[in-house]
């Protein structure tokens, strides 16, 4: 009879196991968690994942690779740049992402924003990856600002580049304040705020005047 083929080798999934060691580098950092952790969570010997994915630090890139492919997709998707007020939309989208909405559950933080939060800049490929995931965050804001500020419900002054800084400098002190532990009401103050600063609305922006009949 030949040889039969481990069992992890017929029904490992490669996909499956980075997005539960991106969920394990998110819940405990990439400095506390060790190989065997990873090993233990993916069900495979240490042989089995150095053959599988390297190295430790070789996962770990998969691992932003998939965040950024799933977690940040899905934060610009909930960022819409139509059929809602920009104020309103901006205002959930930023309540969504720090748990100060009836649909958020609280979590770990941003693994984006721990990652750079624990390994800074010392190493080049992390944060490649990391800064790729923030300009997904940046774009995203500048589409809403550019379209409200073309319907007229921002000012038609508004300096785009700034606002999208003053904005992701917010998102980032959000994401920092909600994995210590910040009171959501005092986030939703800062957030109430943050959207202020972004200027008086006109008294009747271009889409949602009223059509003649």
């Amino acid at each position: 009879m030949g040889a039969i083929a481990p069992i992890w080798c017929r029904q490992f999934d490669e996909r499956e196991a980075v997005a539960r060691a991106t969920a394990l580098f998110w819940r405990r950092g990439y400095n506390a968690t060790s190989v065997r952790d990873l090993g233990a969570e993916l069900h495979l010997t240490p042989s089995s994942l150095y053959r599988t994915f390297e190295d430790k630090h070789t996962l770990f890139l998969r691992a932003l690779d998939h965040h950024r492919a799933t977690e940040s997709a899905q934060a610009r998707e909930r960022l819409p740049t139509t059929g809602q007020p920009v104020r309103d939309a901006l205002r959930d989208w930023l309540g969504w992402l720090v748990g100060c909405t009836a649909d958020a559950e609280p979590g770990p933080g941003c693994l984006v924003v721990n990652t750079v939060t624990e390994l800074g800049t010392t190493d080049t490929q992390v944060s490649a990856r990391t800064e790729a995931a923030f300009e997904v965050t940046r774009s995203a804001l500048r589409s809403l600002l550019h379209e409200g500020r073309r319907t007229g419900e921002l000012p038609t002054d508004l300096d785009l580049d700034a606002a999208v800084e003053l904005l992701f400098t917010t998102v980032l002190g959000l994401r920092v304040r909600e994995r210590a532990g910040h009171d959501p009401q005092r986030l939703a103050t800062a957030i109430d705020f943050a959207i202020h600063g972004l200027g008086p609305a006109p008294a009747e922006p271009i889409h949602r005047q009223r059509r003649p009949h």
